[in-house]
């Protein structure tokens, strides 16, 4: 894929300022990497350590502590995390032919956490170290897929969707094991990512990666701070070359990734009933209305298809304030994510709801132990107990569950 083939959407973003606005602000977070990241990680410090008493910061100066050579190793790390920041920049620019400066400068601080959380992010998904914390999530999803369609050799033209895409790799798993696979993400510092990633890293190249680097905290050793991995573990387009091998279809024509909130663009009516199963990863937490959520799979989703679902319950909106004032029923619903209101589920109460929707559960665990994107050696960890659930879409007049428009699917 290329240019701004790389995505499927509705819309261009360079033609709507709220989507030309996030899209420069990520551009412009991963050309700022590296100067935020001195600034915020090395400079500070040196400044923080020489305000010690002189014998203490001659003490911690000299080994073993060695804490100012430190801090230049840690520079050095971070130069290396922004090549990949830069290297994110570069196929960015070229997807849209940015040949003007007009994105310079318009990174928020919001925007730069989301370039640093990122770029750290490729530990989980495309790291060979990571692949304990991703297996956890991915394999018993994969094998759910595996499973649902084990009497169909040929899978090319089982349709599979993944809202909430982030950086890729489920989308590449699903893709490489044989299904037509489409990644939905509204985010343009994942988007600008994973398109770098699974579009333009060469076969044979990798990129040193220094996950744990910029943060100071909870470590064992410095050894540990600075370890270094390399990035992708398996290169996307030689994988899925391999596995194209005897196939009618191409790898590369049945993966697909598309740029749109997804309540907005998978209500369309083009996608009604066009999907054999939506995945979720670490997904349905996101949803500031998780009503919207459930009302767009069922809507694309075939009649007898299968959702399967794997996560915990963070709600990322959770405690903000309204978005703003609603005006009742019957209101736009073009808002989709951005949409008024918001509300925080346990999971027994999310049984119960996509029920009401007309889902079937058929599978369901509760306390799967995962991390997300933490070394493991770390004095801190945190582990969530996800819940790992496949649903069936049953056959429902819609005029029951509320929506209004009367039609069964």
């Amino acid at each position: 894929m290329n240019g701004n083939d790389e995505w499927n959407g509705d819309y261009n973003p360079l033609e709507d300022s709220e989507e030309r606005r996030d899209l420069y602000g990520a551009l412009d977070s991963f050309r700022a990497y590296r100067r935020a990241a001195h600034y915020n990680t090395t400079h500070v410090r040196r400044q923080s350590f020489y305000a010690l008493p002189t014998a203490h910061w001659n003490l911690l100066a000299s080994p073993p502590f060695n804490f100012l050579l430190t801090l230049e190793k840690v520079d050095d790390a971070i130069d290396q995390n922004a090549e990949i920041a830069s290297a994110i920049l570069a196929a960015g620019l070229g997807s849209f032919n940015l040949n003007t400066s007009d994105w310079k400068g318009t990174a928020t601080r919001e925007d730069l956490n989301k370039a640093r959380s990122t770029i750290r992010q490729f530990f989980r998904d495309w790291s060979a170290e990571g692949a304990p914390e991703r297996d956890a999530c991915l394999q018993p999803l994969l094998a759910d897929l595996a499973a649902e369609f084990s009497n169909i050799p040929d899978r090319t033209d089982i349709r599979v969707l993944i809202p909430g895409a982030g950086l890729g790799r489920l989308v590449f798993e699903i893709c490489r094991a044989g299904y037509s696979t489409e990644g939905n993400e509204i985010s343009w510092h994942q988007l600008l990512a994973s398109s770098w990633l699974l579009n333009h890293t060469a076969p044979g190249t990798q990129m040193a990666l220094y996950p744990w680097a910029l943060g100071f905290a909870n470590h064992v050793s410095r050894e540990r701070q600075l370890q270094r991995v390399l990035i992708p573990d398996v290169n996307p387009g030689v994988a899925l070359s391999e596995a194209s091998e005897g196939a009618a279809t191409h790898a590369f024509d049945r993966l697909a990734m598309t740029a749109a909130d997804f309540t907005v663009h998978y209500q369309s009516e083009a996608c009604r009933g066009a999907f054999d199963a939506v995945v979720t990863l670490f997904f349905i937490d996101t949803a500031p209305n998780l009503v919207r959520y459930i009302e767009t799979i069922r809507h694309c989703l075939k009649p007898g298809g299968v959702w399967m679902n794997f996560g915990p319950l963070l709600w990322h909106f959770e405690p903000a304030a309204p978005a703003g004032k609603s005006e009742g029923l019957g209101e736009s619903r073009d808002l989709g994510i951005a949409e008024p209101g918001r509300v925080e589920l346990t999971d027994e109460e999310i049984f119960a709801l996509i029920g009401k929707f007309g889902f079937e559960v058929e599978k369901s665990v509760t306390g799967v132990p995962t991390g997300y994107v933490q070394d493991p050696e770390s004095m801190l960890l945190n582990t969530y107990r996800a819940s790992h659930w496949v649903a069936r879409k049953k056959p429902r007049v819609d005029s029951e569950l509320g929506s209004g428009r009367g039609s069964t699917f």
